[in-house]
């Protein structure tokens, strides 16, 4: 079997001719900003996906953000979030001026620990944003029975997480709020956007409203001067979704459910062809959630010398996102964060993505097999 070559990608970027095809519909009306289409990508995202009273964005950072702002996070207010995220997850609190508390990671999953969650929960504590690390769901009906417990919200970071599903669940109709991302290379893309997913009725009229410096298009009334007659209640935000971005993911969306599916099959592949590996752990899998896989993480002995020996081939491998408390904005490091600690300096992701052929996984497969 040959090498692999250098151009193997890492991550990928899906542009389907249909998401062509419907930009060029946008563009040609001459409406860009956010309109009919994005309301045909909300319907799709909720109808496909089963994601409830879905709101358009143009990222999710403004996702997790406008939940931290309905959840009524503020000043004084505790955010309990993972180490184990990209940094928009810690400054989205930071944003609102209350204190992100990291709780420790299960190593095995690279989710929050249910345990630490607990420890971690003060009289302060208003929000626990949960992340899904690489897209396998965190322990959700834990996690949702502590908040309710304390009258706590909780906001899923589902950014690599879309697709997902817990105990027969879509991710996206669990919890208060979960948020999505439809970045360049995630599993869905609109070029760059988000969503943000609301249990309830309440909630996704305030985030539709606020996503748009306040103002509520439905109750805005034609005036004979031209400008629309309207009030401003609260503080609004300009984080809507616009028309060509959401012709991009409505046209992606179409055929997602198979290029999950093959990513799916990829992920078992690699757990059933990479179990036993010297040196090598796979992270948990539990049968009672569907991974999403738009990682495939492990964690690795000597991980310097597994990436070089990879890059060898022709394969990429790269760590996605170390502890983020390590940032100078966050203070630095804790020092009790034991199983963020072991997954920091372990973990790695392999490539996975519905481009790569079976010829190119199993170069990756025995090219790991034959060690480091």
């Amino acid at each position: 079997m040959a090498t692999a070559t250098a151009s193997m990608e890492f991550f990928h970027t899906h542009i389907s001719p249909r998401a062509a095809e419907l930009a060029g519909q946008v563009l040609r009306s001459g409406w860009i900003n956010e309109g009919p289409m994005v309301r045909r990508f909300e319907e799709a995202l909720g109808v496909e996906l089963g994601i409830q009273h879905p709101v358009a964005v143009n990222s999710c950072t403004a996702a997790l953000h406008l939940a931290l702002v309905l959840a009524g996070v503020g000043p004084g207010d505790e955010v309990i979030l993972p180490a184990q995220t990209f940094v928009a997850t810690g400054l989205v609190v930071l944003h609102q001026r209350a204190t992100p508390v990291f709780a420790d990671i299960d190593p095995r999953t690279g989710n929050l620990s249910v345990e630490s969650i607990r420890e971690h929960l003060t009289g302060r504590t208003r929000a626990i944003l949960a992340v899904h690390w690489g897209g396998y769901p965190c322990d959700l009906g834990p996690i949702n029975q502590l908040a309710s417990e304390r009258g706590l919200a909780v906001v899923e970071d589902a950014a690599h997480a879309l697709g997902g599903t817990y105990q027969g669940r879509p991710l996206g109709a669990i919890s208060r709020f979960t948020a999505f991302s439809f970045q360049a290379i995630k599993h869905l893309t609109t070029g760059d956007g988000g969503a943000l997913g609301c249990r309830e009725e309440a909630d996704y009229r305030a985030a539709a409203r606020r996503r748009w410096f306040g103002i509520d298009r439905q109750l805005a009334q034609p005036s004979p001067l031209g400008e629309r007659i309207y009030d401003v209640e609260e503080v609004g935000y300009k984080y809507h979704m616009n028309d060509l971005a959401a012709a991009v993911g409505l046209g992606n969306l179409e055929r997602f459910p198979e290029r999950l599916a093959r990513r799916r099959a990829i992920g078992e592949r690699y757990r059933r062809e990479l179990a036993g590996v010297a040196g090598l752990e796979l992270l948990e899998a539990r049968p009672d959630r569907a991974h999403a896989y738009w990682l495939f993480t492990i964690l690795v002995e000597r991980r310097l010398d597994f990436i070089r020996l990879l890059a060898e081939k022709g394969i990429p491998a790269s760590v996605v996102h170390l502890r983020i408390d390590k940032y100078g904005v966050f203070g630095g490091p804790r020092p009790d964060l034991a199983g963020q600690a072991d997954f920091d300096q372990r973990q790695v992701a392999i490539p996975l993505h519905e481009a790569l052929s079976d010829e190119e996984i199993g170069e990756v497969i025995r090219t790991i097999r034959s060690g480091w």
